[in-house]
This record gives C-alpha cells, sequence and structure tokens, in this order.
C-alpha cells in the first residue's frame, strides 16, 4: 500500500505542477505583467507551502533544529539541484535586475540567517536562539521584498516579456485561470506529502535513521513542489518563472516561514547546522557568480549545480 501512495504522489505532482504552471501563465498574461514577477511570489510562496507547515508545526512543538534544519536543507536543494535540473531540461538568460537585486537578495537572507543563528560568537550568549525580534526582523524583510517586486511589476506591466502567456490569459477566463492555480497548487501540496511519508516510511523499513531521513528524503520531499512546478514551467518555455520561483521560494523561506516561525516560539539551534548555513551561502554565490558571469545559465552551469549537491548529499551521509 505505501509503493501506491507513493506512485499516487508522484502523480499528483507531476499533474498538479502542469494544472499550477498553466494557471500562473494566463494570470500573469492577464495582468500583463512578466512571468518572472509571477515565480518570485504567487508561485514560489504556494510551493512554499510544505516547508512552511512543516516549520510553524516544529516550533509549535519547540523543535528550532527541524524547522532551521528544514529551511537550510530546501533552500540548498532549490539552487543546486533543483535548479541544476531546471537547467538541464532548458537553458535561459537571466536579466541584469535579477542579477543584481533578487539572487544578492537571496543572498542577503542566507547571511542574516547565519548571523541570527549565531549568538554565541557574536555576542557572548549562554545558547544560540533565533528570537521574535529576529523574526520581525526577517518578516519586515518579506515585506519589502514584496514591496519591490509590486513596484517591479507596475514597471513591467505593459511590457511582458512572455506574449504565449498574454495571449493564454486574454483567451480564457479568470475563473478558469484561478481554478487551474488552485488545483495544481492542491495537487502539488497533497502529492508531496503523500511522497515525503510514504517515502519516509519505507526507508525507515530499510533500516535508514530519522536524521538521515530527514536530511534527505524529507528536504528532497519538501523541495518536491519547487522542482515539479520549474521543470513544468522550463518545459513550456516559462524558464523566467522556473527561475523566479525556486529563487523566491528561497527568499519567502527564510524571511516568511523562519520570521513566522521565530515570532510564534523562539527556536533554538544546535551547532551540527552551522556548516550548513555556510553551505547554503557558499552555494548561493557560486550561482551569483555564474549569473553575473555570462548572463545565463546554460547547461554546463545546471551540471555544476547538481554535482554540488552530489558533494553535499555525500557529505551529510558520511556525517550520519
Amino acid at each position: 500500500m505505501t509503493y501506491i501512495l507513493l506512485i499516487i504522489g508522484f502523480v499528483l505532482l507531476i499533474k498538479g505542477a502542469g494544472y499550477f504552471v498553466d494557471g500562473a501563465s494566463a494570470i500573469a498574461g492577464k495582468l500583463h505583467i512578466s512571468p518572472l514577477i509571477v515565480g518570485l511570489t504567487i508561485v514560489s510562496l504556494g510551493t512554499s507551502a510544505p516547508e512552511a507547515v512543516v516549520s510553524i508545526i516544529a516550533s509549535l512543538e519547540g523543535n528550532g533544529d527541524m524547522v532551521i534544519g528544514n529551511i537550510v536543507g530546501s533552500n540548498i536543494i532549490n539552487i543546486s539541484l533543483m535548479l541544476g535540473v531546471t537547467v538541464l531540461v532548458s537553458p535561459f538568460l537571466i536579466e541584469r535586475e535579477t542579477q543584481t537585486r533578487e539572487i544578492p537578495y537571496a543572498l542577503i537572507a542566507a547571511v542574516l540567517l547565519l548571523v541570527f543563528m549565531s549568538d554565541q560568537f557574536l555576542f557572548f550568549a549562554d545558547s544560540n536562539i533565533v528570537g521574535r525580534i529576529d523574526g520581525i526582523i526577517l518578516l519586515a524583510g518579506i515585506g519589502l521584498f514584496l514591496y519591490y517586486t509590486f513596484v517591479k511589476a507596475r514597471r513591467t506591466r505593459e511590457a511582458t516579456q512572455d506574449s504565449e502567456a498574454k495571449k493564454a490569459g486574454n483567451d480564457s477566463s479568470w475563473f478558469k485561470n484561478i481554478a487551474l492555480f488552485v488545483i495544481g497548487l492542491a495537487g502539488i501540496i497533497f502529492g508531496g506529502d503523500l511522497v515525503v511519508d510514504s517515502a519516509s516510511s519505507i526507508a525507515l523499513s530499510l533500516g535508514m535513521s530519522q536524521a538521515l531521513v530527514g536530511l534527505t528524503i524529507v528536504a528532497i520531499g519538501t523541495s518536491l513542489p519547487e522542482l515539479t512546478t520549474s521543470v513544468a514551467a522550463a518545459r513550456k518555455g516559462e524558464a523566467e518563472m522556473a527561475f523566479g520561483n525556486l529563487i523566491g521560494s528561497n527568499i519567502f523561506n527564510i524571511f516568511f516561514v523562519l520570521g513566522l516561525s521565530a515570532v510564534i516560539s523562539p527556536l533554538s539551534v544546535s551547532g551540527s547546522l552551522f556548516t550548513d548555513a555556510w553551505i547554503l551561502i557558499v552555494i548561493t554565490v557560486i550561482l551569483m557568480t555564474l549569473a553575473l558571469w555570462k548572463g545565463k545559465l546554460s547547461r554546463t552551469s545546471g551540471g555544476v549545480l547538481v554535482l554540488l549537491y552530489v558533494i553535499y548529499f555525500a557529505y551529510i551521509i558520511i556525517r550520519g
């Protein structure tokens, strides 16, 4: 039965991603805004739902390590494995503003996370805690990001770069577009939940430890919405939306999900997560370097990003 649920979960993920991208693309067309903006906001917020649910529940239970571990692990996967696979499917150009603003904003988020985790090192405190004030600062950061994307959306409203999305939006009703979007998002969330639960049960039955399952299957599982949505978008020629989804998800995960979790309940942090936080910063810097180097992500860049995750995956398995 577990294997059947696993298959059902993957089917829901794949079909849901297709409907989700179609709905989001058509909505972008009707609003006459760039698919990148939709990817950075609506799509990334929707695909961050699994991380939000897991983190808020963990925060209520006082499990700070699970909250931060889930967010850091998912963000590493997003900009290494997920983005790498997406680029291998469809290489794309990166507009200058994204190179100099959105990617650096994701880097700022990663650096802030490390700073807020480092109470003992920076302030000689007795323990490392991401507190409510830290959470409020992070929520202010997502507010600033949403304001920036709103201004950018207004500026690019009449100059959307995707004529097919505009045509799709003009040829279909608002009800149909919103229905596709909601049905697709539901399929992604429920499908991802089935995959995570089923795969975790199978892995534990095979003798894998809870910690290893959390670092691998659960982290990848909660990032499956980003992967399926981004690959589906890339295959439909919506590479901008795919990229915006992954970068936006990383920004939302830290500023919104972590910020809200910390406001709900201060999060204690163990020393083992500092290495992962540094790895997230390094991979984000590598991504920014690849983006600035030639202004595009080629299949070679995609291969480099996937290789980085393979190395990280091997490291966490060895570390246990």
